[in-house]
């Protein structure tokens, strides 16, 4: 006889559905598994029967066969224990083979029959949304897999719980919250703006990101306060709604991350300057690709402290993401498209010694030394950056002077969202925000007024910037308006939006 049951298995961020047959025919006794599984798999033929035999339930004494498909995809981790664990007790007859059909069971066999949790529960979820299908995960990721609507959810503590919810003897722990909750509560744990004393025009550009989703750069000494601003990023972005919310935590219980609830605050990534690049854009081997701080990063801020420290491999890598919002991953056995649009933000020394900056200042460097200090920072990436400025040291007076709260400045950056939301809203295009809209577009349908437009032509016209950079020009541009509550950017917009691109400051590309 042959009895199916579904599973789930993780590639990239996405979950891929398994089925899983399994048959009890006749032969010497022995469990055979087909379908391209890993070793922690075929590690599941021991797991299995020694659950089984522990939870009361009788093992066939026979040859079992059990077939992964689609058989093509690879298959990793231990999540397939419990459903192949179901799948051989309905075709031993030990249980309803129909009551299978339409359940797909999440969970990693203990020797004694208890069901342990498995990465990727909200992501599968997701999968099986509005599919009327029923999924019974471990009780521990219930209420995580429960954050999703439109899916029946329960919880199973042991693989004899299992059987017997198959069995209409008992029912699955329900979640303990309804969707949309969330245990965090908005801004907890977030560091507060007016913590930073002085740095108006940091500041400034700060909120410029935060409002638009634009790319950042800071240059200064060290100590000056970068990577305070950096850290406030977040807080200053608006929560994250519910479709974005159960992305984001969809891609971080798929990397094996706690969330501890749906994730409403944007996420903040800080990878060390010696990350490899597989680390900081995603990568893998022998099938496994495994998630990146950029995707980590995903609807928030990815901060790269001492940027000119880190492989060039790894700045250059961030070239694709930053233009598409995306990472291609193609290995030799596993390919993947994995979501990476975060607001960068870059922070360095203006030398190696540090001291390289100001009125005061005490370089040790060799020219040669800075020079290639400068150099890590490629043009093409500096091109990509909408927000380049540089960071003085605060005076005396400026120490006793508390800036505007995070609260008081997110206010703006929420009005100046809504405005711009409703304008692409409006005119039925994909993006929501002024970083993500396209430079076509903006020069055709959304330029500024006459006298904005010329400034902006004259400068590409006499090379000071690219066209990727006169369209970025733009895009900053219009966030200024929205701040400012204006229905079209003007001259005065465009060259703020230039000086905060810093053409002539040392982050000039």
């Amino acid at each position: 006889m042959v009895a199916r049951c579904s599973s789930a298995v993780i590639v990239g961020v996405d979950a891929r559905e398994i089925i899983i047959e399994a048959e009890v025919g006749t032969g010497l006794p022995g469990l055979t598994l087909v379908g391209l599984a890993d070793a922690a798999i075929r590690e599941s033929r021991d797991r299995v029967r020694s659950a089984v035999e522990h939870s009361g339930l009788t093992w066939p004494d026979t040859r079992i066969t059990v077939a992964l498909l689609p058989a093509s995809l690879r298959k990793r981790g231990s999540a397939l224990d419990a459903a192949i664990a179901v799948a051989v007790m309905a075709a031993s007859d030990q249980i309803p083979a129909q009551m299978t059909v339409n359940t797909c069971v999440l969970g990693e066999l203990g020797l004694d029959g208890r069901i342990h949790s498995v990465p990727g529960v909200v992501a599968t979820a997701l999968a099986l949304r509005g599919s009327g299908r029923r999924l019974l995960v471990p009780v521990s990721e219930v209420d995580d897999a429960g954050l999703v609507p439109d899916v029946a959810v329960g919880g199973v503590r042991s693989l004899a719980h299992l059987i017997d919810v198959l069995r209409g003897d008992a029912v699955p722990v329900p979640p303990g919250q309804a969707p949309y909750s969330e245990r965090r509560s908005a801004g907890a744990g977030i560091p507060d703006l007016a913590d930073v004393r002085g740095q108006s025009e940091a500041r400034r550009a700060l909120e410029v990101a935060a409002a638009g989703g634009h790319h950042l750069a800071m240059i200064g000494l060290p100590g000056v306060g970068k990577t305070l601003l950096a850290e406030r990023l977040p807080g200053l972005m608006p929560p994250l709604d519910d479709e974005t919310a159960l992305e984001v935590t969809a891609i971080w219980s798929a990397a094996g991350m706690s969330t501890e609830g749906l994730l409403r605050e944007p996420p903040f990534q800080s990878p060390h300057h010696t990350a490899s690049a597989s680390s900081v854009i995603g990568g893998g081997q022998g099938g496994h690709l495994r998630v990146g701080a950029v995707t980590l990063a995903h609807r928030g801020v990815l901060f790269l402290d001492e940027a000119p420290e880190f492989s060039r491999n790894v700045l250059d890598a961030l070239r694709q993401p930053l233009e598409s919002g995306r990472v291609r991953l193609a290995r030799a056995e596993a390919n993947a498209v994995l979501p990476a649009r975060f607001s960068l933000v870059l922070a360095a020394n203006p030398c190696p010694c540090g001291r390289g900056m100001g009125v005061d200042a005490r370089c040790s460097c060799t020219p040669m030394q800075r020079r290639r200090y400068a150099t890590k920072l490629s043009g093409p990436i500096l091109d990509r950056v909408d927000l380049r400025v540089g960071l003085e040291r605060p005076h005396l007076a400026q120490l006793g002077e508390p800036g505007e709260s995070t609260a008081v400045v997110a206010e703006r950056v929420r009005a100046a969202r809504e405005r711009a939301c409703a304008r692409w809203t409006q005119d039925g295009v994909p993006w929501r925000q002024n970083a993500s809209a396209p430079g076509p577009y903006l020069r055709e349908r959304c330029p500024p007024d006459e006298s904005g437009a010329y400034l902006l032509r004259t400068a590409f016209a006499r090379s000071a910037l690219s066209m990727r950079g006169a369209d970025r020009v733009l895009r900053t541009a219009w966030t200024l308006a929205d701040l400012e509550g204006r229905d079209r950017p003007g001259v005065d917009h465009v060259a703020a939006a230039m000086a905060l691109r810093g053409e002539e400051s040392p982050w000039a590309a």
